[in-house]
């Protein structure tokens, strides 16, 4: 696996999506000030993957927090953006979300965004910059932000 660390993508001061990361990106992670990982990748999805178990050992040891919300092929549910949202209101610092390739961590995070009544235009505007189309998310961010 290789090291990602310089694939970590900003989308705002507070949170930074990645493709799949690995235990031995977790101090690189503390190094770039996240104070919390969010694994959204359920275990087994690929060969090869590593567990969420490993990654969260080694969270702990760089002395991040680290929270699993695994989202699968159902689909984004309520109860995943109520975690989510969750998650970054405990959160003291900067996140970093991972999945496969950081699709799922970045509308996760538009979704719960929009539910802590962020601003729908600034959500597209933030994933867009880090290279993801939330676009079509628009109506749901409108609804969830209160805004339809």
């Amino acid at each position: 696996m290789p090291n990602v660390a310089r694939m970590f993508i900003r989308l705002t001061d507070h949170i930074a999506v990645a493709p799949q990361i690995g235990p031995e990106d977790c101090a690189a992670a503390r190094a770039q000030g996240f104070v919390m990982i969010v694994n959204n990748r359920p275990d087994g999805e690929a060969p090869g993957q590593p567990n969420g178990s490993a990654i969260a050992a080694a969270a702990a040891d760089a002395g991040l927090h680290y929270v699993d919300i695994p989202v699968d092929g159902t689909g984004l549910t309520m109860a995943l953006i109520d975690t989510m949202v969750t998650a970054l209101d405990a959160a003291d610092g900067p996140v970093l979300a991972f999945c496969r390739s950081g699709t799922r961590s970045t509308n996760l995070w538009a979704l719960a965004e929009a539910r802590r009544g962020g601003d729908c235009d600034a959500i597209i505007a933030a994933a867009a910059a880090g290279g993801y189309d939330v676009s079509s998310l628009r109506p749901t961010l409108q609804k969830l932000a209160g805004r339809d």
